[in-house]
């Protein structure tokens, strides 16, 4: 026989770990202060300057 379970008590219970998943994701989206996303974006930028500096075009016009 299976494990009688309270509707009410699963509902809360599931509205809570999809209310985590929501915090977990504005976290990582928003938790970021000023400099740190400055810091990344201009490394960010550095690193596809670098990369598209290698970057060799294979039909070059003659």
């Amino acid at each position: 026989m299976s494990e009688l379970i309270n509707l009410r008590q699963a509902r809360k219970q599931k509205a809570r770990t999809d209310k985590q998943k929501t915090a977990a994701t504005n976290r990582a989206k928003f938790g970021q202060t000023k400099a740190v996303r400055q810091a990344s974006e201009k490394d960010r930028q550095n690193q596809k300057c670098h990369l598209d500096g290698h970057y060799v075009d294979k039909n070059p016009d003659p």
